[in-house]
């Protein structure tokens, strides 16, 4: 294949958080990277409140998953301080801890559940009275019934990292193709690159497809090896806390409000986010006023005082989910083609281990230990039927 500008030893597919590190992480490896998205350092992390939540979103079966989000959990102070000397910017990193709380008997119940899993686990939890979460966050309701403190829980400002992620992509030699890719290019039975936009064919050895919940949709993907990965709508608030009203909340601050989970995620700019819901809506992104209406109710009953804040903002994002709602990772059953794609609610969790184990499937063909269980082939037919 001859060689011009817009051939690449590697091509993203994929801006977003997922898609950038993967980029940078590649092009450290001395691999001519590009990347082709329209508006680089946007996708769901525009919407993510960037909880590093570990240990208070372990879910029952998801156990496999827990060992990667915690080995991501671990890069993350390194992680992010390579980034801060590499562009000089702050991606937002707080170690400050998550509480979740209950506030009803019902929630507590299921709070207990949620502690004695940590437990079985090997995780580290704490498990408050009521008086105890309201001494921590004084903020919190009268009614909280009791709660979990896991230090170990922390945050990053997801908007943050995204753009630091662009900046060290250009700083390690990333191309940029600023069009979205239309159609994998693919000969010889190989992908070979994209279609873009504009018309730009951008060739390449190998393609990495991250493009969050879109990956399923890419046209010249064969049919059985495109990732069935889906859009999960969330609506997202931000409100500010006026200095007056400082130190709102110390840390994040999660429960499950008539079945619902609304988180409190505080800023150390004096940002609060607020999130999320959960709805299987499709494409729609619309904000709703029934979606804002159940969070800013939710967040009240948790914490009052929040409706004195003004609201800055509205929005809704698509997470990329997949039927076990953990990643796929590596190459796929396609020659040349690489998935990293399917993060689900875990995305800016799982940043920095999803660029280690994407440069590494690039670099030598295989993944590391760590991520076999998330293997883009896991979902094959041929897989499947050997299961």
């Amino acid at each position: 294949m001859s060689r011009t500008p817009s051939t690449s030893d590697v091509l993203v597919i994929g801006g977003g958080v997922i898609g950038l590190v993967t980029a940078w992480r590649a092009a450290q490896r001395g691999l001519r990277t590009a990347v082709a998205d329209p508006e680089p350092g946007g996708g769901a992390a525009r919407v993510a409140a960037g909880m590093l939540a570990a240990v208070t979103e372990l879910h029952y079966g998801e156990e496999t998953l827990l060992g990667l989000n915690l080995a991501s959990a671990r890069r993350y102070p390194d992680f992010v301080a390579e980034l801060a000397e590499i562009t000089g910017q702050d991606v937002g990193y707080r170690a400050c801890g998550t509480l979740a709380v209950a506030l009803d008997a019902d929630d507590r119940a299921h709070l207990r559940e949620l502690h004695a899993l940590q437990a079985r686990c090997g995780l580290a939890s704490e498990w408050l009275t009521g008086r105890e979460c309201r001494r921590l966050e004084p903020m919190l309701a009268p009614g909280v019934r009791g709660g979990l403190r896991v230090d170990g829980d922390h945050q990053v400002d997801p908007r943050r990292l995204a753009a630091a992620l662009v900046a060290a992509c250009e700083r390690a030699g990333v191309v940029f193709h600023r069009s979205a890719a239309e159609r994998l290019t693919v000969a010889g039975d190989r992908a070979r690159g994209a279609l873009l936009a504009d018309g730009t064919e951008a060739a390449a050895d190998q393609v990495v497809l991250a493009a969050g919940s879109r990956s399923g949709r890419l046209a010249g993907v064969p049919a059985d090896v495109l990732p069935p990965v889906r859009p999960v709508k969330g609506q997202v608030l931000r409100l500010r806390v006026p200095p007056a009203y400082a130190p709102f909340l110390s840390r994040t601050v999660r429960a499950v409000v008539r079945g619902s989970h609304v988180y409190l995620v505080p800023r150390a700019d004096g940002e609060l986010v607020v999130g999320a819901t959960s709805e299987e809506l499709g494409w729609d992104t619309t904000v709703t006023a029934g979606g804002v209406y159940e969070l800013l109710r939710d967040a009240h009953e948790l914490v009052p005082g929040i409706t004195e804040l003004p609201l800055t903002e509205t929005r809704a994002g698509l997470r990329p989910g997949s039927p076990d709602n953990a990643p796929l990772l590596g190459p796929s059953a396609l020659p040349g083609l690489h998935l990293a794609t399917g993060h689900y609610r875990n995305g800016v969790l799982l940043t920095p281990v999803t660029g280690d184990v994407m440069a590494e499937a690039l670099t030598t063909g295989t993944l590391p230990d760590e991520a076999r269980p998330f293997t883009a082939l896991r979902f094959s037919p041929a897989h499947l039927e050997h299961a």
